[in-house]
């Protein structure tokens, strides 16, 4: 079997019109943005940890694309959809010609990324754990009447600027944020998002990083 790349998984229309009607259902259930801008992100983040902490292109290159299909899933259910999608990449990733042995470490990745079942249990998987979880930010709120926000359409339209820095020096991993407290109090991102700040901490140990978090200037984890 030959080498399935990140460019032969983009080009797969197949694998586009799951992450459009993924996405779609997410819309229908009043969930932030999951589509191209959200995978792409992931994809992009999750490649650059590990070609930064030393880690092979071809590692690089399945984290790539466990970014880029992390959320299929959705298209089944938006529960347990880290499991839905992992046998889906399988069955997709399999069929393209991809070896078994890239095959499982990209399923791995896909099945371990929801916080609620979450673990990082490979590179490829912390990667992806840290790539996804960090992905706050205003453009991700789709409803547009502020009046009706609930609690998750309030944090990530707080969010002004979001980015994250790897100092591979003193071994941290920081997400600093820029929170609007006029439209969230930075209590309710924590109610929001503790799980998966605690998430990114097991994942970032597991390359021997400190997980820190910065919000509007101060270390707040």
């Amino acid at each position: 079997m030959s080498s399935v790349t990140f460019q032969d998984v983009t080009q797969s229309e197949e694998i586009r019109t799951y992450i459009r009607q993924a996405d779609a259902t997410l819309i229908a259930l009043g969930f932030t943005e999951h589509s191209f801008t959200h995978v792409g992100k992931v994809a992009q983040f999750a490649s650059y940890l590990l070609t930064q902490l030393g880690y092979s292109e071809h590692e690089a290159e399945l984290a790539r694309i466990a970014g880029y299909m992390h959320d299929i899933g959705n298209v089944v259910n938006r529960i347990d959809h880290a499991q839905s999608g992992a046998c889906m990449a399988f069955r997709l990733l399999d069929k393209m010609g991809m070896p078994a042995q890239d095959v499982a470490l990209v399923v791995t990745a896909i099945g371990n990324h929801d916080e609620s079942t979450a673990f990082p249990v490979n590179a490829i998987a912390a990667a992806l754990i840290l790539a996804d979880k960090t992905d706050v930010r205003r453009s991700r709120v789709r409803n547009r009447d502020i009046a009706t926000f609930d609690i998750h359409d309030r944090v990530n339209y707080a969010v002004e600027e979001s980015h994250l820095e790897l100092d591979t020096h003193n071994k941290t991993l920081t997400s600093f944020l820029t929170i609007n407290t006029e439209i969230c109090a930075i209590m309710d991102y924590f109610e929001i998002f503790m799980q998966r700040m605690l998430l990114c901490r097991k994942a970032a140990a597991f390359f021997g990083l400190t997980f820190k978090l910065n919000v509007n200037g101060q270390t707040v984890l």
